[in-house]
């Protein structure tokens, strides 16, 4: 069977495979002593509140399950334009913001809606690799960027305007950033923006760990800056709605009716059922539990990023959001019997899962810039788990 060259540009999603390999040994030692922690997924480990599962409910109980408009519900798009005025004091219009299949759909919309076959967007590395991904689905390619520690692994307005070239059409950037949990100052957001702005060039930004800030410094959303960038959100993260594959993105005027043209041919519309239930993440008692488990995810970082690091798996730059923890992994690898090499945070991860039982993300996914020697954790997990997985790794590495 021949499959397009398309296809075929699409790495492997090595995240998965890792994470196949964690649930085939989880079967194994369920019933022992030394379970399988997992610190692999950047998932939630709580589900929806009740009054959104209840809502769902509801939506089914009484038929509301039929195709919505392309945009979305009308009370959901005025809901998520209030929480931007409640949250973070910016006026986001409803009329430009587009509910969508998960953040997923919204950045696959975005890349058909603006890039030409051929265009170059600049990408920090490291960063998510579904994202570099979507780029290259739409014909363009994805120019990554080396963007260290002294950066907060983010690109920055010099090396935007060093590596602008002919065929650059813009910059998609992550704030907070998977698989780092850092973002960008925002004065430095500025000023790529600007640079960016000045060539005629697009910024997209990835929102969907926003909600999970925890530096007020930081946890400010780019669309407080121009009408212009185009944001990419979801209620996977900050609102724990994972599966329910929903998201939204906020665009300038003009665009919205290229992208419901869009999405009217490739989705219909996002889940029905999803954004009925979704109307419930905004109602008071939903946003309190919502920050009480963002105090936890806090707490969490609090304890972890401390642990790991005096246990030589070394975090260059403390997350100011997201539930990750982007390590080095070089020094302590030959403890495990991982020599030093081009593949240390692969091989690492794996002695990690079976030595220990614990399944974390080798850097092998996210770029090419250093990510042989880092390992991503999550730290979506219960407390107790997290301090679980500091015995069994103290045991292996003091």
């Amino acid at each position: 069977m021949q499959f397009s060259t398309r296809a075929q540009r699409i790495e492997p999603f090595y995240v998965m495979e890792v994470a196949k390999a964690a649930q085939a040994l989880a079967r194994e030692v369920a019933h022992t002593d030394q379970p399988v922690i997992f610190l692999n997924i950047g998932e939630p480990d709580f589900t929806a509140p009740a009054l959104v599962q209840e809502a769902a409910a509801r939506a089914i109980g009484s038929g509301a399950t039929q195709y919505t408009n392309a945009l979305g519900l009308e009370p959901l798009r005025e809901a998520i334009s209030g929480w931007y005025t409640s949250r973070f004091g910016v006026d986001v219009p409803a009329r430009r913001i587009v509910v969508t299949a998960g953040a997923s759909a919204a950045l696959q919309l975005a890349c058909l809606a603006l890039i030409e076959a051929g265009d170059e967007i600049l990408m920090p590395d490291p960063s998510y690799p579904c994202n570099r991904h979507f780029v290259s689905a739409a014909e363009g390619s994805a120019k990554l960027i080396p963007s260290g520690a002294a950066e907060r692994f983010q690109l920055s307005a010099a090396q935007v305007q060093a590596h602008w070239g002919d065929k650059t059409r813009g910059v998609l950037l992550a704030s907070p950033s998977n698989p780092t949990g850092t973002s960008i100052d925002p004065a430095e957001l500025r000023r790529i923006h600007e640079v960016v702005k000045s060539k005629g060039g697009i910024t997209i930004v990835d929102e969907i760990y926003l909600g999970l800030s925890y530096d007020d410094a930081f946890g400010q959303t780019a669309l407080a800056m121009d009408d212009d960038i185009i944001s990419i959100n979801s209620f996977s993260k900050y609102f724990n709605m994972t599966g329910w594959r929903l998201g939204w993105m906020v665009v300038p005027d003009a665009m919205v009716p290229v992208v419901e043209r869009l999405a009217q041919n490739l989705f219909i519309c996002a889940s029905t059922i999803s954004q009925h239930a979704a109307l419930a993440c905004f109602a008071p008692e939903s946003i309190a539990e919502f920050e009480r488990r963002r105090a936890e995810f806090k707490a969490r970082r609090d304890y972890f990023l401390p642990q790991l690091n005096r246990l030589g798996l070394s975090v260059p730059v403390m997350p100011d959001g997201a539930f990750y923890a982007w390590a080095d992994c070089s020094q302590v690898a030959p403890k495990l019997g991982v020599a030093p090499s081009a593949n240390c945070s692969w091989d690492f991860a794996h002695a990690l899962l079976q030595q220990a039982h614990i399944a974390a993300t080798p850097g092998r996914d996210f770029g090419t810039a250093d990510t042989a020697r880092h390992i991503r954790f999550s730290t979506a997990n219960s407390m107790a788990q997290l301090q679980e997985a500091v015995a069994r790794m103290e045991r292996l590495l003091a």
